[in-house]
This record gives structure tokens, C-alpha cells and sequence, in this order.
């Protein structure tokens, strides 16, 4: 009977979890905080809950129970193919933390009276609903900028041709582009001043980026007119490709501006402006600033490479 409750315990909050994600991302398109806070406070709060409606939990076993739930949850959204292994990973931190504290959660409300089936439900039906609505309501405020600053050892005229157009950039050794982050690999362009069109390249394909300012050998700006998907997922049972790959992480602007420190020392800042429609956006702003910081390093120093060979 005890690990028959338990197993139940599992199942439904397996279903209901299942249910809640289905709605937010296939009938609303959200990737929120019902997917990131809701679901992950659910699946730890829920087992313990409801097997202390029957027999008391100890915190170990309510720990045990919600982490259980968790780990086929991931399981199933690779089997499954709805999403992949990097993505489950960068989301990790935030979901064991809110299975954490949602199972310590379910576990305590044994030994608070007024808390009961019927009323848990309800806050569960009304919390759900708030979440969802808090998501559909919730836009991305403006654009981020991101900007990677870098010092060439050599004149400005030679650094500039170099940041209009570059040569192929060696195969990644940063651990970062070996999970199918895309990573750029050469920059070519079409046109002359205000109007050519550059095409940046990536692993996914390309960036067409429209010339919007060039004032030579200074400023380079430009606005994004298409845009590859931002990385390859990868999942160990099938080929994946969660909506999140389709515009939910979209650069708009960009620019390099080029100042001459001496003679033969010129810096560089490269910078990207974009917009991450995932929430809690304080949390994959994090993700998506480190790897556009890397994307720019990697651009940048093979511009500086090319300007400084002799």
C-alpha cells in the first residue's frame, strides 16, 4: 500500500505537470514562469503532498519522491523529443532549486491543519491560471545590449577590412560551441557603404545584416533583416527542434566601432543588441549574455589575429 501511494503520487504529477506545459508552450507558445517556476514547485510539492494525505514523510523521502519526479520528467522530454540535452541542462539550476524548495513545501504542509485536498487543489487551479496569465501579459522590455571590447596591435585602416569581412575562423575549442551553440565562421559582403548587405556566417546559417552607418575606418552599423536558429539540440534518442529555436532569442542591431589609440593600437567593441522572450528573463539573460560574450570573442580575436600577422 505505501509504495503503491507513492507511485500514484508519481503519476499524477508526472500528468499534471505534463498538462501544464502542453498548455503554456503548444496552445500559447510561452516559455514563462508556468514552464521555469510553476511546473518545478508542482513537481516537488506535489509527491510528498499527497502521500502525507495517507501516512507521514519524512523530509528525506519528500526529497527523494519530488527529485524522482523530476528526473522522468527530463527523461520524457527526450524521449519524447520535445526538447534537448543543453537546453534541460542551462535550465537545471532554477528547476532543482524551485523542486527544492517546493518539496520542502509538501513536506511541511503535514503539519499545518487548514491544509487540506480541497483547498490545495483550488490554489493549484488559481495559481496555474495566474501564472498563465502573468505569461500571456508578459512582453520582453526592449533590447539588451552587449558589448566586447578588444586592443589590436596594428592600424586602423587594416583592422577595419578585417572587421567588414573576415576569413574562415578555425573549428571552436571553446567548450561552449561544442554543445550545438551556433558559432560564427566567416563574415563576407555585398556592396559598399550604407545599403550593402554583410552576411555574417554561422554554423546554423547565415546573419543578413543590412549596412545602416559606415563611416570608415570608425563605425559599422547594421540591423539584422534574418537570422539562423541559435543552436543544433541535441538529444541522444532523436533529432529535436523545440519551438523555443523559432524567435523566442532574436538580435536586432548590431555595430563595431573602431578608435585609434596610437599608430599601430586600435580598439575594438563589437556589439549586439537582442531581445529573449523566455522568462524569468533576469535568469536567461544570464545565459544568453555569456554566449553572445562569446560569440563576440571569438570574432574578435580572430580580427585581431588577422590584423596583427604581418
Amino acid at each position: 500500500m505505501k509504495k503503491k501511494i507513492e507511485k500514484l503520487s508519481i503519476i499524477i504529477t508526472l500528468i499534471f505537470s505534463s498538462i501544464l506545459g502542453w498548455i503554456s508552450i503548444k496552445f500559447f507558445g510561452e516559455y514563462g514562469w508556468t514552464i521555469f517556476i510553476m511546473i518545478p514547485l508542482i513537481i516537488g510539492f506535489l509527491p510528498p503532498f499527497i502521500v502525507s494525505r495517507s501516512k507521514e514523510v519524512t523530509r528525506n523521502k519528500s526529497y527523494k519522491l519530488s527529485f524522482s519526479v523530476l528526473g522522468l520528467a527530463c527523461l520524457g522530454l527526450l524521449i519524447f523529443a520535445i526538447e534537448g540535452i543543453i537546453c534541460i541542462i542551462m535550465a537545471s539550476p532554477i528547476l532543482v532549486l524551485l523542486t527544492l524548495l517546493g518539496s520542502y513545501l509538501g513536506f511541511a504542509t503535514q503539519k499545518i491543519k487548514p491544509i487540506n485536498s480541497t483547498n490545495t487543489t483550488l490554489f493549484l487551479i488559481f495559481g496555474t491560471i495566474g501564472f498563465m496569465s502573468f505569461d500571456n501579459l508578459n512582453e520582453p522590455k526592449g533590447l539588451i545590449p552587449i558589448t566586447t571590447k578588444i586592443t589590436v596591435n596594428s592600424d586602423i585602416e587594416k583592422v577595419w577590412k578585417n572587421v567588414v569581412t573576415f576569413n574562415k575562423i578555425n573549428e571552436p575549442e571553446d567548450w561552449i560551441f561544442k554543445t550545438g551553440i551556433a558559432y560564427p565562421t566567416d563574415a563576407t559582403i555585398q556592396g559598399v557603404g550604407v545599403g550593402a548587405i554583410r552576411y555574417c556566417n554561422f554554423s546554423t546559417g547565415s546573419f543578413v545584416e543590412p549596412i545602416t552607418k559606415w563611416e570608415k575606418p570608425n563605425l559599422l552599423q547594421f540591423v539584422v533583416k534574418e537570422q539562423p536558429i541559435p543552436m543544433n539540440e541535441l538529444n541522444p534518442f532523436w533529432e529535436v527542434h523545440p519551438p523555443h529555436l523559432d524567435g523566442y532569442f532574436k538580435s536586432y542591431k548590431g555595430q563595431f566601432r573602431l578608435v585609434k589609440i596610437e599608430e599601430n593600437i586600435t580598439a575594438i567593441e563589437g556589439t549586439t543588441l537582442y531581445q529573449v522572450d523566455i522568462t524569468p528573463e533576469i535568469y536567461w539573460k544570464f545565459w544568453s549574455s555569456f554566449i553572445i560574450h562569446k560569440i563576440h570573442e571569438r570574432v574578435l580575436n580572430h580580427i585581431k589575429k588577422e590584423s596583427e600577422e604581418k
